[in-house]
């Protein structure tokens, strides 16, 4: 069911993350503004779509945005005034109006609305635009659009031309037909691939007043209703099919229980079709008189849609990560959402440039899918928040390559990334020492430079909180063993600068006494690279460090 098709004014139930979060603890006035801004966002994307045929935001974004409009009106018990379908009316009415599809949140709703109720029938929930056929006496007469389920537009020159649609019957009969007109896509799994924007595209299509020939061949036609025909829909389908309507009984798949739902549901999420889908439709086979229709949520036939693939999530707090090399990367906090079977909490926006272009700050909501199914990605803003907190970003001219070798305020994310580089596989690899164990003796107050855990004892360690009697042992051990890691990996250690083939032969005080040139000179280094080289062994809090380690008796310093 397109949200900007059926009837959106019914009440609908969509599962989205959001609303399980508390009401905003806005004053009334902000309130009123906000969903005020709200409402002006939704009515912009229902005029872009249904007047001209361009989807401005994905469907299932705008889904979740009509849903927190709805939960943010029943926290302020605030009246839903609104139209969606406002501007989505023609001047062409319907021979019979289209119904809608209540949207079942979960398995327990589905399994409630099938509880009692025989010779329930599952459809793939085709991503396209609704329309209605007329023929008669077998050929095409008229194609409306679905516009608000009982006034649509005249889409008959276009039809004209769609190669799926019949333009004569194999029998000379008067019927009309209801159905979806999608976008072919070869082998589309939805799973993988999403929607793609095939509901988008089509409508853009078939806005055009003048749809090419070409354009036609790759339009299909999903029937999913005949409101006059037989009372089963085995017989509607079938009697279909011998009048020329191809994909009909095919993709009708007899329902006796959730388990079927479940089961249809997950395989045309995962099997190739030959369209974009975006849940099923569970439906009775056999339904009221055609005459008795509303253009509203009907009561024998509901929509279960898939895992969303991209979910809006509310921005909590902006937090800036940054590296050992002195990189800034902004983290969103984010109110959780779920996105396939994870519970999302924080997203990177990849880049300070990135954040300043959107300018993401506290209460905005933006759009959150799973790169590679596994991995949380920032895909967008989509509603700004009125209020725009103050969001203080670290300075770019404080934090690079020299930078932050002790904790001092606003140095510790970078002081962390040092240790945890130093410990890891690309320094001294040392075993049983990650993250955690710099964050506790941080916390303890042990470490105020890289190397203060060189001298570190049982003693110390029997004194701070999480290290117990084996676990010290443990990590002891694994710090003694960095004195015996040869030179060229303690350079590492410490960030020396990438030195491509360069020869760095065994001692520090030779690689001290090379001028810019003379790296300049090493293979594969260049200007850039050479400065850095020739700046690190000159940093006075390097040479520091590399006190402390000939101090310790490491082999080279």
């Amino acid at each position: 069911m397109p949200p900007f098709l059926y009837a959106l004014a019914c009440l609908l139930f969509i599962a989205i993350p959001a609303m399980a979060a508390p009401c905003p603890d806005w004053p009334t006035e902000r309130a009123r503004a906000e969903i005020t801004a709200l409402q002006q966002q939704i009515d912009i994307w229902d005029d872009s779509y249904h007047r001209i045929g361009q989807s401005q935001v994905a469907d299932e974004l705008y889904d979740q945005s009509r849903t927190q409009l709805s939960h943010w009106r029943g926290c302020f018990n605030l009246p839903t005034i609104d139209d969606p379908l406002r501007s989505a009316g023609g001047t062409v009415r319907h021979p019979v109006v289209h119904t809608g599809l209540e949207k079942l949140k979960d398995a327990d709703a589905v399994g409630a609305w099938l509880h009692g109720r025989e010779e329930v029938w599952a459809q793939p929930k085709v991503d396209g635009v609704a329309v209605t056929l007329v023929y008669r006496k077998g050929h095409l007469y008229q194609a409306i659009s679905r516009g608000d389920g009982v006034l649509g537009h005249d889409w008959t020159v276009n039809a004209r031309k769609i190669r799926a649609i019949p333009q004569r019957l194999r029998q000379a009969v008067d019927l009309v037909v209801q159905g979806e007109l999608y976008w072919r896509q070869e082998g589309h799994v939805q799973a993988d691939r999403g929607s793609m924007n095939a509901r988008g595209t089509m409508a853009g299509l078939m806005a055009r007043t003048n749809l090419t020939t070409q354009d036609g061949i790759y339009i299909g036609l999903f029937v999913w209703e005949w409101p006059e025909g037989p009372d089963t829909l085995t017989d509607r389908m079938v009697a279909l099919g011998e009048l020329g309507f191809a994909d009909t009984l095919d993709y009708n798949q007899p329902v006796r229980g959730l388990a079927d739902a479940e089961r249809w549901r997950d395989h045309w999420y995962r099997t190739p079709l030959p369209f974009a889908s975006d849940g099923i439709v569970l439906r009775q086979s056999r339904r009221p008189p055609a005459d008795r229709w509303k253009a509203r949520a009907s009561f024998w036939s509901v929509a279960w849609k898939y895992p969303y693939a991209q979910a809006m999530a509310e921005v909590r707090q902006v937090n800036f990560k940054i590296g050992r090399t002195g990189r800034i990367t902004p983290v969103l906090e984010l109110e959780r959402i779920r996105l396939d079977d994870r519970w999302i909490r924080r997203v990177s926006v990849s880049s300070l440039k990135r954040w300043e272009e959107m300018d993401i700050r506290p209460g905005d909501r933006v759009a959150i899918s799973l790169a590679g199914l596994t991995i949380p990605r920032l895909d967008g803003v989509v509603l700004r928040s009125l209020e725009r907190q103050a969001v203080n970003a670290p300075a770019v001219a404080d934090h690079h390559l020299l930078s932050c070798w002790q904790p001092t305020p606003g140095c510790e994310s970078q002081f962390l990334a040092r240790l945890n580089w130093l410990s890891g596989k690309h320094g001294l690899a040392l075993p049983h020492v990650g993250p955690g164990t710099w964050e506790k003796l941080l916390a303890a107050g042990r470490l105020d430079g890289l190397l203060d855990w060189l001298t570190l004892d049982a003693a110390e360690l029997a004194n701070i909180a999480g290290f117990g009697e084996r676990s010290s042992a443990r990590l002891l051990a694994s710090l003694g063993s960095a004195r015996q890691r040869p030179f060229h990996l303690w350079l590492k250690a410490l960030g020396l600068p990438p030195t491509a083939q360069a020869r760095l032969g065994g001692s520090w005080q030779a690689l001290a006494e090379r001028s810019t040139e003379q790296w300049q000179a090493e293979a594969g280094i260049g200007p850039g690279r050479a400065a850095q080289l020739s700046a690190f062994f000159r940093d006075p809090q390097v040479l520091a460090l590399r006190e402390t380690l000939h101090t310790a008796g490491i082999d080279g310093f």
